[in-house]
């Protein structure tokens, strides 16, 4: 006991962070769900009788999660606030597994399980809308809890550790979504004519009418147990102090920091909760621009436009299983995610987020070049790895660290939402894009769509990492008050 007082729990500490963690897998696995669902289900709603689904229409279906992925955004910090973090992310579990539940079987409660029409369409894409939701809200609360149990002394490489969920999250997709087809042939739909054609007459009806429903009802399971685990957590410490249960707060604290840390953590919660905020654009115009436009950038190379349609990227390139690379391209996400989390201390934000830049200006233009050739077939595949390996050392988990590190104190809240908002929003932009520009052909069976589409990432690629060159600041090894200083620099 003596010990615990002294010294705390780190076996404490890691289960709390291990629960709390849950809910970034949640976040990839939510996303990334409908990589092996998507071609089923376009071709279950092609079925319907009283509307034509087009491409437009898919791409819409595909990424309406993201609609409530901003509105979770959005709202988060009011959740945050008024609930509390925990019961926040209870709430977020809760959606996920509603979400998950409904997308499995939209016909529930209103409609002719099996029959596809547009009513059924809208309800399956109000079911996503709120697993979105839920996916908005663990992408801000849950670095915010791991981030206020943590020590000091090991803070960023716990959060970190949430970006490494939700990259482990979408390769646990990816495996489960590969296992529920099987043997089965998903269904290859093409554009003929201008009009959506499902061409492969051994595509298995099962993948159709059953397959997709398996996929995201598999996230019911994680959902539910991170729902039922996240009660058994500790709210934490600094909401406590913020709602006047400082004893309660110290009890945690002391668990995991020990007694004498303890004292020195509350005494600095409450001298940040009495500093003053400053008016939003106290620092300029500079400082919040960069911060918004490295979440767009973030989205606009394209990357979600691989994680979530890698299986169709596949089969469109003539893989007899593009399942088995999707799974591939899982574990080369995850193995380079890791790189990032051990090396960004060492080599800094701006070499990585540059160099992963060029990495996928590489990747993506060498998609445009060989796409649909299929004598370059293991080119284009190995172009897809290097574009996405690059951007998982890089802009994805370097986004995160930077925007949580280069606002000054007093706007960080205010700041951090509206550079939040913004990368959800072009996640839409980009996902509900991808399908109808991948698909655009100037004549009758060429790839114009193709590599109209890669060149266009590549070209973005090139821009971001003259943009970081340029503009965005070196934060590595500068405290949070440096901040201040790097953009209002007479204080």
């Amino acid at each position: 006991m003596t010990s615990t007082n002294d010294k705390g729990s780190k076996a404490y500490l890691a289960a709390i962070v291990m629960v709390a963690v849950i809910g970034g897998l949640l976040f990839g696995y939510d996303t990334a769900v409908i990589s092996g669902a998507e071609k089923g289900l376009q071709a279950f709603f092609m079925g319907a009788s009283d509307f034509d689904y087009t491409n437009a229409m898919h791409g819409f279906t595909c990424a309406s999660a993201l609609i409530g992925c901003i509105i979770g955004s959005a709202i988060s910090g009011l959740l945050a606030s008024r609930l509390g973090r925990k019961r926040s992310l209870f709430t977020a579990g809760i959606l996920f597994f509603i979400s998950a539940v409904g997308s499995m079987y939209p016909e529930m409660f209103f409609f002719e399980k099996g029959v596809p029409t547009f009513q059924l369409l809208m309800a399956f894409n109000i079911y996503r809308v709120i697993g979105g939701v839920g996916v908005g809200l663990a992408s801000a609360i849950c670095p915010m809890y791991i981030g206020e149990v943590a020590p000091s002394n090991i803070r960023g490489m716990l959060v970190s550790f949430n970006q490494f969920a939700i990259i482990f999250g979408q390769l646990v997709v990816y495996f489960v979504n590969f296992l529920i087809l099987g043997d089965n042939v998903n269904p290859i739909i093409e554009l003929v004519n201008n009009v959506n054609q499902v061409i492969n007459p051994e595509a298995s009806s099962w993948a159709t009418s059953t397959g997709w429903r398996y996929m995201f009802g598999s996230e019911a399971v994680p959902a539910g147990l991170f729902a039922l685990l996240i009660l058994l957590v500790p709210e934490t410490p600094r909401y406590l102090v913020m709602i006047g249960k400082t004893d309660r707060a110290s009890a945690i604290l002391t668990r995991i920091n020990g007694r004498s840390k303890a004292e020195e953590i509350i005494s600095d919660i409450k001298a940040t909760l009495s500093e003053k905020t400053e008016r939003f654009l106290a620092y300029g115009w500079t400082v919040i621009f960069i911060g918004i436009m490295l979440s767009v950038f973030q989205q606009a190379v394209g990357i979600n436009a691989v994680l979530y349609y890698a299986p169709r990227i596949f089969q469109d390139m003539g893989m007899a299983n593009p399942m088995v690379q999707t799974v591939i391209m899982g574990v080369v996400n995850i193995t380079f995610t890791l790189v990032a989390v051990f090396t960004v201390e060492k080599i800094g934000r701006k070499p990585l987020l540059i160099s992963g830049s060029v990495g996928m200006a590489i990747g993506a233009l060498g998609v445009a070049i060989t796409f649909g050739n299929p004598a370059l077939n293991i080119v284009t595949m190995l172009s897809i790895m290097v574009y996405s390996a690059s951007f998982m050392f890089s802009w994805g988990p370097i986004c995160w660290v930077l925007i949580a590190e280069i606002f000054p104190n007093t706007i960080r809240s205010k700041a951090v939402a509206i550079a939040v908002a913004f990368q959800w929003i072009f996640n839409w932009i980009v996902s509900s894009s991808f399908v109808p520009m991948f698909n655009m052909h100037l004549q009758p069976g060429d790839n114009f769509g193709h590599w109209f589409t890669y060149g266009l990432y590549g070209t973005i690629c090139v821009i971001a990492a003259i943009f970081v060159w340029r503009m965005v600041p070196e934060t590595k090894g500068k405290t949070l008050e440096e901040m201040s200083k790097l953009w209002r620099p007479e204080k």
